[in-house]
């Protein structure tokens, strides 16, 4: 009796043993977080750091060495085309040296070559923006008839601005070169003579002052800056982009700038895309590859809230679209050449090729 007892003992043991081992190797259950799939906008950009900055800006230097009046214009003073910047005196014992004078009438002269230069400038920038509104004109009618896509239409509308920008930007040189030509004949009157003559130094354009470079009474030499002067409502934002990154982006593509301060994105169109790169060390230490791209902004209105040297970030917007099916980025997961995910079925979690 006592040896059956001990047999069946041991087959209850074994039993419970495997059973054990049974257990242990079954699949367990396991809590997972579930996630609803839905549809919605969906955009690709590329999003780098930007620097807003004035388009057109003027640096104006002293034309001959002399005594700089102190400037008493703070930076963001409105000025006038022909506003007197500043006045520079000459020193007492003026230089009128044949030398002296020969290098003054090659100013002059290289200032009235400048400014036929920059007449002929104006010139075909003014044929290129007529051309540019011909062939806008000429698009919006094949795209009201349905033979031009939209995507052509808004960069022909993109090149009539930038020839209209370029036209602008001539126009600007020429008043520039103009008043060139009156600093180079002031200089060459104060080496004829007038020597308690001042040489008044006056804004070529339209805007405020940006900068005082030399505020205070002294002493300067020719070249030495003064002023610089410009218009905030002109402005353009620069982003420094990988190259990797840059070869995507076209003159034309629609770029939102965001976190520049204001309750709502605002949206520009790039305009260029340097030909050249720099080299730029990152915070990590490591060395990249990046290319200026200048965007301009389409709300004028608002981009006058965005001062000279602002930050701000930039999203060029690659691809968009509505109405696209949208999960959670840790969802998806890539299996072989394909992608899948896992659904939420019965209460069980099936794999799924996506």
């Amino acid at each position: 009796m006592r040896k059956w007892v001990g047999r069946i003992v041991g087959i209850l043991f074994a039993v419970v043993i495997l059973a054990l081992l049974v257990y242990g190797y079954l699949p367990k259950p396991m809590d997972v977080e579930v996630a609803a799939v839905s549809k919605g906008p969906l955009r690709v950009s590329v999003e780098e750091e930007g620097k807003a900055r004035v388009r057109e800006r003027y640096t104006v230097q002293a034309p001959i060495a002399g005594v700089a009046e102190r400037i008493e214009l703070d930076p963001g003073a409105p000025v006038e085309e022909g506003t007197v910047l500043a006045r520079i005196r000459p020193m007492r014992s003026p230089l009128l040296d044949p030398q002296s004078r020969a290098g003054a009438e090659a100013a002059l002269r290289g200032a009235e070559d400048g400014r036929r230069q920059a007449e002929a400038a104006v010139a075909r920038a003014g044929t290129a923006s007529k051309l540019g509104h011909t062939e806008l004109e000429r698009a919006e009618k094949l795209a009201g008839a349905g033979a031009l896509a939209a995507r052509d239409l808004d960069r022909a509308r993109a090149e009539a601005r930038l020839h209209d920008a370029d036209l602008a930007s001539a126009r600007f040189a020429l008043r520039l070169a103009a008043h060139e030509v009156e600093r180079a004949r002031a200089a060459l009157g104060a080496f004829e003579g007038r020597r308690g003559a001042a040489v008044e130094l006056t804004s070529p354009v339209k805007g405020r002052v940006l900068r005082v470079l030399h505020e205070s009474e002294g002493a300067v030499t020719p070249l030495t800056p003064l002023v610089e002067v410009g218009d905030p409502a002109s402005l353009e934002i620069v982003v420094e982009v990988l190259t990797r990154e840059a070869v995507d982006l076209q003159p034309g593509m629609r770029a939102v700038v965001e976190h520049w301060g204001g309750d709502r994105p605002l949206l520009g169109r790039v305009r260029t895309v340097e030909p050249s790169a720099f080299t730029r060390v990152s915070p990590l230490g490591i060395e990249e590859q990046r290319v200026n791209v200048l965007v301009d902004l389409e709300d004028e209105q608002a981009a006058q809230q965005i001062g000279d040297g602002y930050s701000v970030d930039v999203a060029f917007v690659l691809w968009e679209g509505t109405g696209v099916l949208q999960a959670p980025a840790s969802a998806v997961f890539r299996r072989g050449d394909g992608w899948a995910a896992f659904v939420a079925r019965d209460g069980r979690a099936r794999l799924t090729e996506v």
